[in-house]
């Protein structure tokens, strides 16, 4: 029986990220995925300079050996619009990753012992601790498995249904032919939202890739809505018009909209699992990382007591990072559909509310400083930017 004190299920960001902290506090843990490392994972991919600050991340080392695409400006529109060109002229706003390598990056410095190729066959309590496939045995349980993760259901069993953002794309490599071609500059993703606002694409190149995808909030017909998408970017030449690669799909919550149960006795979830995607751009990796590094603050400081009372701070944590959860839906909403319609058009023609609130605020959150967290120095307590 392999002992632990945490057992993480789901080895990326949010899992690699909670294991690493864990390490650098001297608390061991365990990651058990069912993938084996390097694997392909649908994303658009990319990280805002907070989050390498977050991680701890050297971009010029980073980039040495992985695709690291500076972001320096944003197309966006409404589908049938012209769309709006926001520049930035300081440091990258934002970096472009592939998922297949960022992932395996994280995990394999995270100082956790690995057990991949293993999904969760079984979960059961014994005593003050859980037995997981009969072989694992941890005081704390974490689920860090994504929008479909075991332990998430595990504790979120009789849960109604949820309302997921689910998603399509595709990633890439550009042929010679295909690069000297492609008017999609690297440095600037296009992001078009879907005329009923249900839902965004984008076109997104790092370096020699290109990334190509759609997402809603209503799942109904999303293959179509893809085509329709796809179709109208070959038309304007923005695509290539022979894509080698199939359209794979993924879904999330969005962190408004989600009501998981987030502790519960000697369990935690974090990532995707918790649903913490931004409602606006439905963004999930720096959400991912910041409830890792709340979670293992957590966890250092509740000792022994991995009770709900225990682990509720991580709950304050996490109202205090990102607000409070509104399943019900926020303000706008509410509002009748043809008037947001009317409303998003006008705002997405107006340039400077463009860059200043759908990128800067709603999809880059510039507006929020990196987290402060100290899990290395256990005589500090959690601390958060104003």
């Amino acid at each position: 029986m392999l002992e632990t004190r945490v057992l993480i299920v789901g080895g990326g960001p949010a899992g690699s990220t909670l294991a690493w902290s864990l390490k650098r506090a001297g608390i061991s843990s365990v990651i058990l995925d069912k993938a084996h490392f390097p694997r392909d994972k649908v994303c658009a991919g990319w990280v805002t300079p907070a989050v390498m600050q977050e991680l701890e991340i050297d971009v010029d080392q980073y980039a040495r050996e992985q695709v690291l695409q500076p972001i320096t400006a944003f197309r966006t529109g409404l589908m049938g619009q012209n769309p709006v060109q926001s520049e930035f002229l300081d440091d990258p706003v934002s970096y472009g990753i592939r998922r297949v390598e960022f992932d395996n990056f994280l995990l394999r410095r995270c100082g956790a012992e690995l057990r991949l190729g293993e999904g969760v066959k079984s979960i059961r309590s014994e005593g003050n601790h859980w037995i997981v496939n009969d072989s694992i045995r941890a005081s704390l349980l974490v689920g860090a498995g994504g929008h479909f993760c075991p332990v998430a259901r595990f504790i979120n069993d009789n849960k109604s249904p949820e309302t997921a953002v689910v998603a399509q794309e595709t990633e890439f490599h550009l042929s010679p032919e295909q690069r000297r071609h492609c008017p999609v500059l690297a440095t600037t993703p296009e992001l078009f939202f879907t005329p009923d606002l249900k839902g965004y694409g984008w076109v997104f190149r790092k370096g020699e890739y290109l990334n190509i995808g759609l997402g809603r909030e209503d799942k109904h017909k999303l293959a179509g809505h893809v085509e329709r998408f796809c179709s109208g970017l070959t038309e304007s030449g923005r695509i290539p018009s022979d894509l080698p690669a199939r359209f794979r799909g993924h879904a999330y919550l969005l962190y408004s909209h989600a009501d998981r149960k987030l502790v519960d006795e000697r369990v935690m979830l974090i990532g995707d699992a918790a649903g913490l995607a931004y409602p606006q751009s439905g963004e999930g990796i720096r959400p991912a990382v910041e409830s890792a590094l709340m979670a293992a603050e957590v966890i250092r400081h509740c000792g022994e007591d991995c009770s709900v009372d225990g682990l509720y701070p991580y709950l304050e944590e996490m109202e205090a990072r990102f607000g409070k959860r509104q399943p019900g839906g926020g303000l706008v909403e509410l509002l009748p559909v043809r008037l947001r319609q009317i409303l998003a058009s006008q705002l997405l023609k107006n340039q400077w509310l463009v860059k200043n609130l759908v990128v800067n605020r709603w999809f880059l959150h510039r507006q929020d400083q990196a987290l402060k967290l100290h899990c290395s120095q256990p005589d500090l307590e959690l601390q958060h930017p104003v």
